[in-house]
């Protein structure tokens, strides 16, 4: 088994991580360009901890112009096995009021304008996304929100936009409609390229919000967030540490089968792929890469 390293990515309000040990910023370079920031990378009760915070420190990326692929790239280079993205979101139950925190389970994905995969011509593959969550992840933090007192609900669908603006009256009865529970601006496609990359992922999705569809609360008022976000972002902060410190040392086998979602996914004849895609997808996907029937 291989030795756990739990990455934390940082979505709004989240741009630190407070309680690291030996702690420092190191700059990760990485062919799919440059990612949101450096990683910060410690230790927690003696677990490697690499954080990223999505948007970059003083939020200087809006969600269309993040680099998912560069994120998702330089955390499998730092050896992250396990990956919580902790992102901000609205509300489209009326049961999931702000300050919950949704522990995910599945993702539709409405953006456009991203890169939403590593592979393509040169060396095609089509990975899995029926299970896009890591159920043993999902255990870890589950636990450690009961453990925290932290209000928050296991189960339900992440409806992604593209943004930056938020949905209209009309978008959000139509995802309401479709039985969605939550909707960001982030969580796909780094979903997507987490899975390629064979990371275990897990969304705690913190609702600051009702969207647009509530008659009582009317349209997102970025002030009222700003209020929100500041307490979930403290309790995101509990949540991770707790984690950490419960978190198994060995990476366990994912049953979902998120640490080998590429064993079967490459379609590309070994002789026809191309070098300069195969020498960029080197940390992605080598592990399929270099064997010898793949």
């Amino acid at each position: 088994m291989a030795k756990s390293v739990l990455g934390v990515i940082g979505g709004s309000g989240i741009y630190e991580l407070p309680g690291l040990e030996n702690a420092e910023w190191i700059k990760v370079e990485s062919p799919w360009g440059e990612p949101s920031d450096e990683l910060r990378i410690g230790e927690m009760d003696g677990l490697t901890v690499v954080f990223l915070p999505r948007h970059g420190r003083g939020h200087r990326l809006s969600p269309s112009d993040i680099n998912y692929r560069a994120n998702i790239d330089v955390l499998k280079r730092a050896g992250v096995t396990d990956l919580i993205s902790v992102s901000a979101c609205g509300s489209l139950k009326e049961e999931l009021a702000p300050g919950t925190f949704l522990l995910v389970e599945q993702f539709i994905d409405r953006t456009f304008a991203r890169h939403k995969s590593f592979f393509g011509a040169g060396c095609v593959a089509h990975v899995s996304m029926a299970y896009p969550v890591s159920p043993k992840l999902v255990d870890a933090i589950e636990a450690a929100a009961q453990a925290e007192a932290i209000r928050h609900r296991r189960g339900g669908t992440y409806l992604a936009m593209e943004g930056p603006q938020f949905s209209s009256l009309a978008e959000s009865h139509l995802y309401r409609s479709w039985g969605c529970d939550v909707i960001g601006m982030t969580n796909m496609p780094e979903a997507k390229l987490a899975r390629e990359a064979e990371i275990c992922y897990a969304t705690v999705a913190m609702v600051t919000d009702y969207d647009s569809w509530h008659p009582e609360h009317g349209e997102v008022d970025i002030t009222m967030i700003i209020r929100v976000l500041k307490d979930n972002a403290e309790n995101a902060q509990r949540l991770v540490a707790r984690v950490a410190r419960d978190f198994p040392r060995e990476h366990p086998v994912c049953p979902v089968g998120s640490d080998t979602a590429l064993d079967y996914a490459l379609m590309t004849a070994p002789d026809m792929r191309d070098p300069a895609l195969l020498e960029k997808l080197g940390a992605v996907a080598g592990r399929v890469l270099n064997r010898n029937d793949a």
